[in-house]
């Protein structure tokens, strides 16, 4: 399906890897110009390296930490600087650590909010203006499932993320008619830290082989397996698209029917 996207440019965070990375893939086939995120400047020349392998549009990397506003703002400037226009601002962020509520301290919870929720404040505050022109664009967060279902030991990620689907709903209200607000909440993909973490139990012998660790984790799946990266940034180029032009302010589960949550 032709998305309509074919020279529009976008900023996606936290991009040199993981959803991030998956989110800029899809933009960047489309046809997107895309400026994507990092704050290890190997990783991010290696990640644009790989994106420009598949993209239609232009894909440049600007290193930065999302933590630090002034990175954040040159992040969107580099986008106008590069392609003359902001249409699209998708959001992502590494995970915090996994503790049960008793064991985090009160650094782990500011550090959290400042990771997952300050990090896209910063980001909207940069691009808004530019969002607005031009006939208006939109914003997409990458979260989690975990705000519809936690876990006792994502104390963190399911309480803090809630905030950022607060933003995002209010911001589908301050910043409409012209820019959409949206939000994907994914679970159970298999990403780099998910092989990562799986080929560590074979090494340990938790597992036999790697394949027996995606059958555990695929146990609970209606479709019996997991998500693959791709299948979440389709998600998210489709929402940036106006084939989703009346979607806005929703929290959209990308997860294989995992959730037995009914909303």
């Amino acid at each position: 399906m032709d998305l309509g996207l074919a020279g529009n440019a976008a900023v996606v965070t936290a991009s040199s890897s993981g959803l991030g990375k998956a989110a800029a893939r899809s933009l960047a086939e489309e046809g997107v110009n895309v400026v994507i995120n990092g704050r290890d400047e190997e990783r991010l020349a290696d990640a644009v390296a790989d994106l420009r392998e598949t993209a239609t549009g232009e894909v440049v990397g600007q290193q930065g930490d999302i933590g630090v506003a002034a990175d954040v703002e040159a992040l969107v400037e580099r986008c106008v600087d590069e392609f003359g226009r902001l249409d699209h601002l998708v959001t992502s962020a590494g995970g915090p650590p996994s503790k049960a509520t008793l064991e985090t301290t009160d650094e782990d919870w500011y550090d959290a909010f400042d990771m997952l929720v300050m990090s896209v404040v910063r980001a909207v505050r940069a691009g808004a203006d530019h969002l607005r022109a031009d006939g208006g664009g939109s914003v997409v967060n990458i979260t989690s499932m975990s705000v519809k279902e936690p876990s006792s030991t994502l104390v963190l990620s399911a309480s803090v993320r809630m905030a950022v689907v607060g933003l995002e709903k209010t911001l589908s209200r301050e910043l409409a008619p012209e820019v959409r607000a949206n939000t994907v909440l994914p679970r159970s993909i298999e990403t780099a830290r998910i092989r990562n973490l799986g080929e560590a139990a074979v090494e340990r012998g938790e597992y036999d082989s790697y394949d027996d660790v995606l059958a555990d984790r695929a146990a609970d799946s209606p479709l019996g397996r997991l998500g693959q990266p791709h299948e979440l940034g389709d998600v998210v180029a489709f929402l940036c698209s106006e084939r989703a032009s009346y979607i806005n302010g929703s929290a959209i589960p990308v997860e294989g029917g995992v959730s037995r949550s009914n909303l």
